[in-house]
């Protein structure tokens, strides 16, 4: 078995749709970012890849025009891809999205699911919560949003 940590943080930029665990969310600002800006998708992926020391995110998905706008679903499941021939399969995954606005209690669902269906991971085995820093911080001052994933790896 394998344990690996992600983080992720983005700023809120105008102009931007606002993309969380592969889901557009009805918000008045999007994530700065070379892709998607996907924090919480960023986050698996860097989990995904510390727990079967493979990499960083930075290493397989630079800041290229083949990843310009990419969802970062595709880099999901491109790294699936990678765990599954490294020998591994995943057990679970634990998240949490870090900020203050918008309110995600009406996504979930939609974010298991996506994230599921990538992976091949049944929906009851992904974990996603949601909370904020009490205005602390850049989260807290909603300047951004961060998340951090949690992966457990077995061979399989």
């Amino acid at each position: 078995m394998r344990v690996g940590i992600g983080y992720d943080a983005h700023p809120f930029v105008k102009g931007r749709p606002l993309v969380l665990g592969g889901v557009n969310i009805d918000f008045e600002k999007g994530l700065a970012g070379h892709s998607d800006a996907d924090v919480l998708v960023h986050a698996i992926i860097d989990a995904l890849l510390g727990a079967s020391v493979l990499g960083n995110i930075g290493h397989f998905f630079p800041s290229t025009d083949e990843y310009k706008d990419v969802s970062s679903l595709k880099l999901l499941e491109k790294t699936a891809q990678m765990i599954s021939r490294a020998g591994y399969k995943i057990v679970n995954i634990d998240s949490v999205i870090i900020l203050e606005l918008p309110r995600l209690e009406n996504h979930w669902q939609d974010m298991k699911k996506a994230i599921g269906n990538v992976l091949s991971l049944d929906e009851s085995l992904i974990s996603i919560k949601a909370k904020t820093t009490e205005k602390m911080g850049f989260t807290g001052r909603g300047e951004g949003i961060a998340a951090m994933a949690t992966v457990l790896l077995d061979e399989g």
